[in-house]
C-alpha cells in the first residue's frame, strides 16, 4: 500500500526491524508484545477498511477518520481504543496565508495508527525524536501520542508568530491614518478564528490525558509540558483575533473620514463653481437680452448711448439680486452672537450688625 509512510514494531524502548512491513505482518507482531506505530498519508476508503479488518477498529471510528474536522476531539470505543483527532498548521510564506492538515490517531495498548490528511500534517519528525528516546517508548504506545501532540504544538509557533507580523503591518497602516486593504483584515480574522478553532479545543484533549489513569505516570509531566506550551499558543491566538475585531473597525473608521474629506472637497468645488456661475450671470443677462431678434428691439436701439443706457440697466439689476442673496446667504452662515446674561449682577451681602 502506497499510502502507507511507515510501519514498525516497538518493543523494550527499540525499533525491531528496520523499514516498513505490510499490514498483516503488522497485525500479527501485535501479538508479540510492544506495540505498533502504522503512519498513513490520505488513504482512500478501501485501504482504511483494508486496515480495520487488520486491526479491528471500530467502523465508526473509521468513518470519523475520513472526514475532515474543523475541530479537535477524543473518542473512546467499548473495545478500549481511542481516536483522537488533531488539527495540524503551517504558515505559507509565499501566499501569506496558513495551510492546515488533520491527525486522526487510534490509539490502543499494542497499536498506534495514524492517519493524515493535508500537507500540513508531517509526522516524519515526532518519530524520530522519540526513537532517540528509549526510556519513553517503554511506556508503551502512550509515548507515540505524546511525539506527535508536542510536534503539532510546537508547529503552532511559527504560526502564531507570522500571523503576528501580518497583524502588525495592517494595524501600523490603519493607525498611521491610511486605509488598509480590507479585505485583507478580514482574511487574517478568517485564518486567525480557523486556527483558534485548531488550538482551543485540544486543551480539553490534553486536559483529558492528564487524568489519573489515562496516560502512564512517567508521561504525565511530558504532557503537562505540552499542556502548558498550548496555554500559551491558545492566550495569543485569542489575542490576535480581538485585536483584529479592533483594528477593522478603526479601518472603517479611517475609510469613513477619507469618505467625509472626499465630501467636503466636492462641495467646496461646488461652491466655487456656483458662485463664478452667479459672477458671469449678469453678463449672459445682458448677452441673451441683446441677442433676441424682435421688432421693437431692433427698432428703437439706434444709437450707442441707448444701447449703454439698456446695457447698464441690465447689468444693475442682476448685480443687486446677486448683491442680496450673498448678504444673506452669509448672515445665514455667521456664528450666532454670544448669549448675555439679564441677570444682575450678583454681590455680596454685608452682615448684619448685631
Amino acid at each position: 500500500m502506497a499510502v502507507i509512510v511507515d510501519c514498525a514494531h516497538y518493543r523494550d524502548g527499540r525499533r525491531q526491524h528496520e523499514g516498513a512491513m505490510p499490514l498483516e505482518q503488522a497485525a500479527e507482531r501485535c501479538r508479540e508484545g510492544g506495540f505498533v506505530w502504522l503512519g498513513m498519508f490520505e488513504p482512500a476508503p478501501e485501504e482504511l477498511a483494508r486496515v480495520r479488518e487488520c486491526f479491528g477498529l471500530h467502523e465508526l471510528a473509521v468513518e470519523d477518520a475520513r472526514a475532515f474536522h474543523l475541530r479537535p476531539k477524543a473518542e473512546q470505543y467499548e473495545d478500549g481504543t481511542e481516536l483522537i483527532i488533531l488539527r495540524t498548521a503551517r504558515y505559507d510564506d509565499e501566499r501569506e496565508e496558513v495551510d492546515t492538515g488533520e491527525i486522526s490517531v487510534f490509539l490502543a495498548e499494542h497499536f498506534v495508527i495514524t492517519v493524515r490528511q493535508g500537507i500540513a500534517s508531517e509526522l516524519h519528525g515526532a518519530r524520530s525524536r522519540l526513537e532517540r528516546r528509549p526510556e519513553l517508548l517503554r511506556a508503551g504506545s502512550s509515548a507515540t501520542l505524546w511525539a506527535i501532540l508536542d510536534q503539532v504544538v510546537d508547529s503552532y509557533a511559527p504560526v502564531v508568530a507570522e500571523l503576528e507580523h501580518d497583524i502588525e503591518q495592517i494595524e501600523a497602516t490603519v493607525f498611521s491614518g491610511a486605509v488598509a486593504p480590507t479585505e485583507r483584515i478580514y482574511s487574517l480574522r478568517r485564518e486567525a478564528t480557523d486556527f483558534y478553532r485548531a488550538v482551543h479545543p485540544l486543551l480539553a484533549v490534553l486536559t483529558r490525558r492528564l487524568q489519573p489513569g489515562k496516560s502512564p505516570t512517567e508521561l504525565r509531566p511530558y504532557f503537562r509540558d505540552v499542556h502548558d506550551h498550548l496555554l500559551l499558543v491558545n492566550e495569543e491566538v485569542a489575542a490576535q483575533r480581538d485585536l483584529l475585531a479592533t483594528v477593522l473597525e478603526a479601518n472603517i473608521a479611517v475609510i469613513s473620514v477619507e469618505q467625509n474629506k472626499i465630501n467636503l472637497r466636492q462641495s467646496a468645488t461646488m461652491e466655487r463653481l456656483t458662485i463664478l456661475a452667479s459672477v458671469f450671470l449678469p453678463m449672459s443677462f445682458v448677452v441673451g437680452f441683446f441677442g433676441q431678434n424682435f421688432d421693437w428691439l431692433v427698432r428703437h436701439i439706434s444709437s450707442f448711448k441707448a444701447f449703454l443706457v439698456i446695457s447698464l440697466c441690465g447689468l444693475l439689476l442682476p448685480c443687486l439680486l446677486l448683491y442680496a442673496w450673498l448678504r444673506r446667504r452669509r448672515r445665514h452662515l455667521a456664528p450666532p452672537p454670544p448669549e448675555v446674561s439679564n441677570a444682575a449682577p450678583h454681590t455680596a451681602r454685608s452682615p448684619r450688625p448685631g
